[in-house]
Order: C-alpha cells, then structure tokens, then sequence
C-alpha cells in the first residue's frame, strides 16, 4: 500500500529561491560593483557602500518573503506593469517602474527621487520569495545603473533555474 501512494501524483512543490543566504553572494556583488564597494554580509541581508565614490552610494539586497498574491497578480497579467507604476507615482510622482526579464521569477525596478537623493528599488518575486535590491545615491543615474548591475549579477544565481 504505501508503494502505491508513493507513486500518485501529487502538485509540485514551490521552491522559491535557488541561494537563501546572501553572504555566498557578498564577493560577486563587489566585483560587479568594481571592488571599491565595503559589504557587510548576513544571511538575509547584504550591504555595499562606497565611501571613495561621489554620492557615497548604498545599497541595500534583502531576502525575505512576499506572498500576499502579488507575484501571482503579476504573473497572471492581472496587476501589468503599467499599473504597478501608477501605484508607484500616487506615492511619488517622480517614480518610474519597468519591468525585469528575471524568469522563472517576476520582477520590476522602480525609479523615485527621495529628499536629496535617488533611488532605484528592484523587486523580484519567486515562489513567495522576495529578493529586494534598493539602490541609493547622489543621482538617479548611478542609482538605477547599481541596482541593474546587481540584478544582472546576482538574481540568475538566487533565483535559480
């Protein structure tokens, strides 16, 4: 009997991310940075700064997780990016979000101006797990091209095949 019941179908599993500890990713997100970058690294939280860079830039990469049914939404088509942005400009007009080709996982990258500073924060979804990746600096340009170089170099390895 209980061969049996371990050959029925059963749904597959979620299995969110491939990586669930950010200090295997510390070294490869200071290189893609250049080396110039200070990381401190926990499992669930990394933090790159450059004191020598102009700005002083920051940021921020989170793993934690996010299943109110956001990922599902977007997934779907039912929340498009178009709307996610809208969202996004009701909190500050400034804001602009695309879209990131991070499969099998869901993603965008927000734009927004905050005080004297930029930011550019991406949000990738997998599973319910949330790989955020918030960039901060003196302009919106280093702000938006840190986050995108992280995202091209680390979500592939977290996210997983």
């Amino acid at each position: 009997m209980a061969v049996l019941i371990g050959l029925l179908p059963f749904p597959v599993i979620a299995e969110g991310f491939a990586v669930r500890d950010l200090t295997s990713v510390a070294a490869e997100a200071k290189a893609a940075l250049g080396g110039r970058y200070a990381a401190r690294a926990e499992p669930a939280r990394l933090t790159l700064l450059c004191t020598e860079c102009e700005g002083a830039p920051m940021i921020d990469v989170l793993l934690g997780r996010q299943a109110d049914g956001t990922e599902e939404r977007v997934r779907s088509g039912q929340t498009p990016v178009a709307r996610l942005e809208a969202l996004c400009r009701q909190r500050n007009p400034e804001c602009r979000l695309t879209g990131l080709s991070v499969a099998p996982a869901v993603g965008w990258i927000s734009l927004y101006a905050t005080g004297a500073m930029s930011g550019a924060t991406a949000i990738i979804l997998r599973d319910g797990d949330l790989l955020t990746i918030r960039s901060l600096a003196g302009d919106a340009a280093t702000a938006s091209r840190n986050a995108r170089i992280l995202v091209e170099a680390l979500a592939p390895r977290i996210v997983g095949p």
